[in-house]
This record gives structure tokens, sequence and C-alpha cells, in this order.
């Protein structure tokens, strides 16, 4: 159990300077007692008091990383239940399971494909975070074999594990080649957790521990912290309504009640047979807390609206989702080409964006910084103004790039043609209410 926020300022200097940010130490203690602020905030806590509140200041969740390099992932480190109190801040890492009785053609076939599976959606990538090797022939040297041609393939993090005779062996023959790369190797269990420890420590890899339940979880993982703390929780939940209660169970008891032998990110598997049915548990243990999820599907139709939904549920819903605020070209532009207004919404600026590059007719596009909302929505709260349009026309330097003056306001905010117009100097087209009304209207206007 954490100190709590009376308990706290006991410790605090008292000078309710407000330099941590809240107005008054009580209010800062309180915040610490929560997991919202950080020790290192105060200037003025002394060394005895910051021994003390070690454990009060320390994040609920440990942050853990699997891999290394510009393939690492974070994982853990979260303070809140809900991420309208705070921004969820560490994706869930999705991995695609690789077994090791592949025969070397598929094995091959199935990392290209993956490798390859990179989108692009509102200016975003996504990607798989990591595959997960899973030793099931009892095969060291062939497991290891895998393993090393899976991370030559697909430059991301790595899960090296199983179950079954031969694992600690398949594991350090594995990390012959890998150590660096810094696998999280799966899993300690009350059977080998003495030399699953050990392994761990020697290659200093991150640590799965799986027990048989939730309770069986919290004892090994207290065990198995005494010597290693890089540690990733599986309580061995198979049916996905017990995994989820399992997620949801820790989430609660790291974040609520500062549970300790609970607080690391976790890990789960999907076991659902049918592919359409396997996403659905992944979306579902994807919004229900769990840092890694690992599942067989491995098709583009199947993982991409996870990956999508992924995205989703680690956004800011504080922040929308924003291009920077800029002049824009879309194709091949001329002195012709049209010049559209938008705001720098991501959603709204890739749909004009696709709408524009669909009519063949290559334009400007000026995307006015509505701090991240939509057309109507940036109008109604007074951030997309004529006085903002007219401001971005200046700025852009648009008059150097085309001999025309006509500009393209969005239609739906056609009520800021006529000042716009006069503060500008700019000729107003009044244009779709809709991107999609663009190619149509811009064959009509400019073709």
């Amino acid at each position: 159990m954490g100190l709590s926020g009376l308990d706290i300022y006991k410790q605090l200097p008292k000078k309710n300077c407000g330099e941590c940010g809240p107005p008054t130490c009580l209010a800062f203690a309180m915040s610490l007692a929560a997991g919202k602020a950080s020790l290192d905030a105060c200037p003025y806590v002394s060394d005895t008091a910051r021994d003390n509140l070690a454990s009060a200041s320390a994040p609920p969740i440990k942050l853990v990383t699997v891999g290394s390099g510009p393939a690492a992932i974070q994982l853990g480190d979260e303070t809140v239940l809900y991420r309208h109190d705070k921004t969820f801040v560490h994706p869930t890492g999705i991995f695609v399971e690789i077994r090791d009785d592949m025969d070397d053609a598929a094995l091959d076939a199935r990392l290209d494909q993956l490798a390859a599976m990179v989108f692009e959606r509102v200016g975003q990538q996504y990607h798989l975070s990591g595959l997960a090797v899973r030793y099931v022939m009892g095969d060291p040297g062939r497991f290891a074999e895998v393993a090393v041609r899976a991370h030559g393939k697909f430059q991301r993090a790595l899960i090296l594990g199983g179950c079954g005779p031969g694992l600690e062996q398949a594991l350090e023959k594995a990390l012959e080649t890998l150590a660096a790369a810094k696998p999280l190797l799966y899993a300690a269990t009350v059977e080998n957790h003495e030399g699953m420890t050990a392994l761990a420590k020697k290659h200093a890899c991150p640590l799965v521990v799986r027990g048989e339940s939730l309770d069986a979880t919290a004892e090994l993982a207290q065990k198995v912290s005494a010597s290693h703390k890089e540690l990733v929780l599986d309580t061995g939940a198979r049916q996905p309504s017990r995994t989820i209660a399992d997620q949801t169970h820790i989430r609660r008891l790291a974040i609520k009640k500062k549970f300790r032998p609970l607080g690391y990110p976790t890990i789960a598997f999907t076991t659902s047979e049918d592919p359409g049915d396997e996403i659905v548990e992944a979306t579902a243990l994807v919004a229900k807390y769990t840092s890694v999820v690992v599942l067989k599907a491995h098709k583009v139709t199947q993982l991409l609206p996870l990956l999508s939904w992924r995205q989703n549920i680690y956004t800011d819903p504080q922040k929308p989702i924003q291009v920077q605020s800029q002049l824009y070209e879309v194709g091949q532009v001329t002195a012709d080409s049209p010049v559209y207004v938008t705001t720098n919404f991501s959603l709204t600026y890739f749909s004009v964006e696709g709408e524009v590059q669909a009519s063949k007719i290559p334009g400007y596009i000026i995307a006015v910084d509505t701090d991240g909302t939509s057309v109507l929505t940036a109008w109604a709260a007074g951030k997309l103004t004529s006085e903002a349009i007219a401001k971005m026309l200046g700025e852009t330097g648009i008059e150097s790039k085309v001999t025309h003056r006509k500009v393209v306001l969005p239609g739906h905010v056609a009520v800021l043609s006529g000042k716009l117009q006069e503060l500008s100097g700019w000729q107003v087209l009044v244009g779709p209410r809709e991107a999609a009304g663009i190619p149509s209207f811009a064959k009509s206007k400019f073709a």
C-alpha cells in the first residue's frame, strides 16, 4: 500500500511556494499520492524525505522497455484508469506469433509479409510492434535459428519463449546472438523461476512472470522482483472474459491501491481460432489495459483495424491529431493552381488532400491553425475566422506562388467569405460543404 497524502505532506518542506505546480504543499502531496506528480518537481525536499518517499513517488506501474534502439517499445508507466483523466502514454505492443515448427519457405514468406505491413493513416505510420517466437518443437537449435532469422528480416522487438523441456537451453542459445536486441523472455513460472530469472539477469532482458491465477502471479512476481525488476505479468488466463477481468483488476490494484506486486505491465494471448473473433478479442484487450497482445492473425485485413483501434485509444482525447499549420502543395503545382483553405485537424486535412489528388488538378492547401479542430467546430469556437485566414494568406507567401487571387473557402463557413474578401483582397470562392465534392468543383472551376 502507498502512503496517504497526509503522510507525504508531513515530510514535505511546507513552503507553499508553488514551484512544483500545485499552489500548496498539501495539494502537491495529494497529487503525489495519486500518482499524478513526481517528487522531483519539489526543489526543496530533503534527502531524508526523498528516501522515505521513494515508494510513494514511484509510478504505480513500472516502465519496462522491450527491444533496443529504434525498435524498442516501452510498456507500463500508466497512472490513470480512464483516458479522459490523463492520456494513456505507452500504446499496447501488438505482436504476431511465429512458431519454430514452420518450414523455412513458409517462415520466410510470413516474415516478408509482416515486414512489409506498414500503413499510413492521417499522417501517422502504423506497423506491428514485433514478433513472438514460440518454442514448440523441443529443439533449442531450431528455435534459435528461427529467432535469429525472424530478427534479421523483421527489425523490431522480440518475444522469445514458450513452455516445455529445454526452454532455458533454447533461450540461452538464441541469446548468444540476440542478447543485444533485449527480447522479452517468456516465461518464469513456479517451477522454473529461479533459472529463468538468472537467465534474464545475465542478459539484462525483461522477463514475463506467469502464474496460474491473479493471486499466484502476484506472489510469484514478488519473489522474482527481489532480484530482477524488469517484469511483465501473465496471469495464465486464456478465456477472454477471465483475461479481461484480470487486466482490469491489475490496473485498479496497481493504481488505486498501490499494490506493488502487480505494479508491472501485462501480456495476454488471444485464443479464438476464428480470425474475426480473434481480432475482436484483441481489440477488447487493447481497450482494457493490456500492455502486450500476442495473436496469430497475420493478414492486412485483420491487423489494420486493430492497429487503427490502438491508435485511437492512445490518442490524447483533449488534443486532437493535427498537422502543421502551413501551406501544402498537392501534385505538380503551377502559378495557375487553385488555393484551398481548411483546418489543421488531421482527418479534415487528409480528407481534403485526398480529394484534391483525386481531382487530377494540382493545388495548394492552406491549413489554418485551429488547435486540431474540424471546420464547423473551429468556426463555432471562433478559431476559424476571416482574420485568421487572411493572416495565413499573407504569412504563407502564396501571393508569390500563383498569378491569380482566388481562394476556395469550405462551404460550411460561407458566412466568412465577405469579410475575408475585404480583409485579404482575394476573390473568395465558396467550395463544397464536404471534401468529396472537391473533384467535381475543381473540374468545373479550374479545368
